[in-house]
């Protein structure tokens, strides 16, 4: 590799070690990364080697390739598994720390008061390169606000989304899309002493109202203007196993109409895609955003909606991982690679975000001297992005 090129690469490099928290290299034996392994003399040629695969979205066997030419360390592609597979707390552990250290700290828990786990739900298809690369649904469960990667399940993409799927605790809070809103998701999570928002389309959850009725969600979100809050008192109703009612609340607000514009187009443009006609109710509920919650009532509304904008930020940095970072090669048949592989792309996003801000600074030296207590205001707060 040319000499000019490998001292542009290594001047940048440290430029990012400068960003990482204190105690990087000692936790990445303290947490298993480093440990009873010989190929990497250090924390940081793993962690530099790592990045290859994460960042650049090298395969395995390609990453050991650019590392032998880099100079960095010769290694297998199977070694590499076998590192990648041991640290996912480490990314977890830095990706805490970066946030911690250098962007600005907002309240999540003061929202809904103490007590509560909150965890954002979600699924992604992912796709390995090639002609032969096969397709893989990935459900997982990310914590707020230090956006740790807590449960990965891999499936074929036949298996659809599901809360069933993840295992619950009293005191979790469970925030998903509409994908996850059914009776039977919404019964687990309330039988293990957890909580959901869920948004919601108009058929998908049944739900009664005090009379026990068939809730009528179009009329009701009819009666919102401006931005004014929707709070409706509802039940999920009873299953066909004669399982008693859940209670909740359903929260709505009207969007702008530019935001209410975009959502009927993208309506339309998936309807044609299916091949069938838009329902005239669908363009219209698109106008707003509506949730079900089994929170109680002394948690208003407002909170329970900037609640569920935390849960389109981990949806907004996963599309740009898969855009911009080749959100590719995973370890299908491993969960617990998927699950730090899944942990290391957090990592490269929540370092990116931190360049960004940090670029924003003027130092006439080009880079920040130390990390410190200071944070810094990111525009793109992974924890509280506005829908789109």
């Amino acid at each position: 590799m040319d000499e000019d090129i490998l001292a542009g690469v290594a001047e940048d490099w440290q430029v990012v070690l400068r960003v990482l928290p204190s105690g990087w290299q000692e936790k990445a034996r303290e947490l298993g990364a480093l440990r009873r392994y010989r190929e990497f003399p250090d924390a940081g040629t793993l962690l530099r080697v790592l990045l290859i695969h994460l960042a650049e979205g090298c395969s395995l066997r390609e990453t050991a390739v650019r590392a032998a030419e880099g100079r960095l360390v010769t290694v297998s592609d199977v070694a590499l598994l076998k590192r990648l597979r041991v640290s996912g707390e480490w990314f977890r552990w830095m990706g805490e720390e970066l946030m911690r250290h250098w962007m600005t700290a907002r309240p999540v828990l003061p929202l809904l008061g103490a007590g509560w786990r909150v965890r954002i739900v979600d699924g992604s298809t992912v796709s390995e390169p090639g002609a032969t690369g096969s397709t893989w649904r990935l459900h997982y469960a990310v914590g707020l606000p230090a956006l740790a990667c807590e449960e990965v399940h891999v499936t074929a993409t036949s298996v659809g989304e599901s809360l069933c799927r993840f295992q619950v605790a009293a005191g979790d809070l469970l925030i998903a899309d509409r994908g996850f809103a059914t009776r039977n998701g919404v019964r687990h999570v309330h039988q293990h002493g957890g909580a959901v928002i869920v948004r919601l389309n108009l058929t998908n959850l049944p739900l009664s109202d005090r009379e026990g009725q068939p809730f009528a969600l179009l009329p009701q979100l009819r009666t919102l203007n401006g931005d004014q809050i929707g709070d409706w008192p509802v039940a999920v109703s009873e299953d066909k196993n004669g399982s008693q009612p859940i209670t909740g609340r359903v929260c709505a607000i009207k969007k702008s109409q530019t935001a209410a514009e975009r959502a009927r187009a993208k309506a339309e443009r998936e309807s044609r895609r299916g091949g069938h006609q838009v329902q005239p109710e669908t363009l219209e509920a698109a106008e707003y955003i509506f949730v079900f919650t089994t929170l109680a009532a002394d948690i208003p509304a407002p909170a329970i909606l900037e609640m569920y904008r935390g849960r389109w930020q981990v949806e907004l940095a996963f599309k740009r991982l898969k855009s911009l970072l080749a959100l590719g090669h995973l370890k299908k048949v491993d969960p617990q690679g998927a699950k730090a592989w899944l942990q290391g792309k957090l990592l490269v996003a929540i370092l990116i975000e931190t360049l960004i801000a940090l670029a924003e600074r003027f130092f006439p030296w080009g880079y920040p001297l130390v990390p410190d207590s200071s944070s810094l205001p990111l525009a793109g707060n992974l924890t509280h992005a506005a829908p789109s």
